[in-house]
């Protein structure tokens, strides 16, 4: 579906990471956790760019993401009006389940926070930052979690460890029935190398570039362990783990 959708509110949330509230209309009724919009930012800028759902209630939609083009850098810079969004798209989360445990890294935790709210039974989250300064929705997710675990790659905000550390630590005690991760490759190549040692299914969102959004260009293919190339913005970008080749 594209149609214009009225912003809301904007604002910055910590250096260089942005938070857009619009009106969601129909695409609110028909988005899941784990899709994402496709945004047309300014007209000189050819291909829209895909930022990921990280909320959807009371008919509003929230759009949390990092400034790292020209095309980021537009969306960041309005205010008001509305935006050109073609959406939503992509395969996302499952969130059924009795206990699901959450682990972002870095701008991968925005699209968890849906997942959280939607989730059928009680979710855990773990929130992994490489500073303080770019911590991001920590009270949001606690509003809708059980528990909320902060980690720090330098120690300055929560645990001084990477979010794989606590995620073992949960795995060797509970009993949980699946594992939802988006964020750096790195990352969810260590979240899936445990979620098999634990035997806990786990589903991770792949932060793969992408250009038309739709599978047509085929530019953002993720390679499976039986050797088929899957679109990340068509058959993804959430995949079963157990199902992605991972390299290295």
């Amino acid at each position: 579906m594209q149609r214009f959708c009225e912003i809301i509110t904007s604002r910055e949330l910590a250096p260089d990471i942005f938070a857009i509230t619009i009106e969601a209309g129909a695409l609110g009724e028909l988005a899941k956790p784990g899709q994402f919009l496709h945004i047309k930012c300014g007209d000189g800028v050819l291909l829209r760019r895909p930022i990921s759902i990280c909320d959807c209630r009371d008919g509003y939609l929230k759009l949390v993401f990092r400034v790292v083009g020209p095309g980021t850098q537009w969306l960041a810079e309005q205010k008001r009006g509305a935006l050109d969004v073609l959406g939503p798209l992509g395969t996302g989360f499952s969130v059924e389940g009795r206990h699901i445990l959450l682990v972002g890294g870095g701008i991968g935790v925005p699209p968890l926070l849906y997942a959280a709210r939607a989730a059928t039974g009680l979710t855990t989250a773990i929130l992994g930052f490489s500073t303080a300064d770019q911590v991001i929705l920590t009270e949001q997710f606690r509003d809708v979690c059980k528990g909320v675990i902060l980690t720090t790659d330098d120690g300055t905000a929560g645990e001084h460890c990477f979010a794989t550390s606590p995620l073992e630590q949960k795995l060797q005690s509970g009993n949980y029935d699946a594992i939802l991760a988006c964020g750096p490759n790195p990352m969810l190549k260590a979240v899936a190398e445990l979620a098999d040692r634990y035997n806990v299914p786990c589903q991770v969102s792949m932060e793969e570039r992408m250009a038309c959004g739709v599978g047509a260009c085929l530019g953002c293919t993720v390679t499976m362990t039986d050797g088929r190339n899957l679109r990340a913005c068509h058959e993804g970008p959430v995949f079963n783990a157990k199902e992605v080749q991972w390299n290295g």
